[in-house]
């Protein structure tokens, strides 16, 4: 994907409600393990897919949910820079990972406690991405 094209993604998904309801649909993940129906992933993959380019560019970084996407943007250009972000992103992978594995044995005690972790965590990375937003390096900047 061509930088000017993922800037033009990131300035939709920016929109506080790409952004949350992306973040909300994080439970949607685990429903194909679930249920073992491999044709539910279809949806749910074509939602994941069209959420961020769905709703219209952000005009101001006023939202918090703006500023942590155009900071995770940001971000993305160096991630190096803060491993920390790096660690934040592995724990919800790995509590999503957890999520997955108990969807699949039908758990859903752990499975439930395992996707809220994992919503917790992207909530604290979003934080991190809003603190590290600089507006004069962002796509609100550039348009």
């Amino acid at each position: 994907m061509s930088r000017s094209m993922l800037n033009r993604v990131f300035a939709r998904h920016a929109h506080p409600v790409s952004a949350w309801s992306r973040w909300a649909s994080t439970p949607l993940v685990v429903v194909p393990l679930w249920y073992r129906c491999s044709w539910t992933a279809l949806p749910i993959a074509a939602w994941m897919i069209i959420n961020p380019i769905i709703t219209p560019p952000v005009t101001d970084d006023r939202a918090f949910a703006t500023r942590a996407i155009l900071g995770e943007e940001q971000w993305i250009a160096d991630p190096i820079k803060r491993r920390d972000m790096i660690a934040l992103n592995a724990l919800s992978t790995a509590c999503l990972s957890v999520a997955g594995v108990a969807a699949w044995r039908r758990r859903p005690l752990p499975m439930a406690v395992a996707i809220a972790g994992s919503m917790a965590v992207i909530l604290l990375t979003w934080r991190s991405y809003a603190d590290l937003y600089e507006p004069a390096s962002s796509s609100l900047g550039s348009a």
